[in-house]
């Protein structure tokens, strides 16, 4: 079996699944990826309060895959007065500042410039 008849029975099957579970499966998938990313930005809160230098790529991460829950980590990481943490902002903004929403985006222009 090739790679692309593979990946296409993997997408019926999962389709087939999908339309099995019906219009049940979401609050659920919902539920998940929301206490999901409440988990990664709690990890990241800790990274930051504890300067856990080694994680700082999750915390760069978070920031640019997960922008709307990322404005408050952003004043955390201004307020620790850390000049890594600090850079670290910086350079996420930076990254993504053109397609970040307006709000948000002067929000946490405010907090780091």
């Amino acid at each position: 079996m090739t790679a692309e008849n593979k990946n296409r029975n993997e997408k019926k099957e999962e389709e087939e699944e999908m339309e099995a579970a019906g219009s049940h499966a979401l609050p659920s998938i919902t539920c998940a990826r929301v206490w999901f990313l409440q988990v990664k930005h709690r990890w990241c809160e800790l990274t930051v309060k504890h300067k856990h230098t080694a994680a700082y790529r999750d915390v760069e991460h978070f920031l640019i895959h997960d922008q709307a829950m990322g404005v408050y980590l952003y004043g955390e990481l201004m307020v620790q007065e850390d000049a890594r943490q600090q850079a670290l902002a910086r350079r996420c903004l930076s990254v993504i500042k053109e397609e970040m929403d307006q709000s948000a985006r002067r929000v946490v222009e405010e907090m780091i410039l």
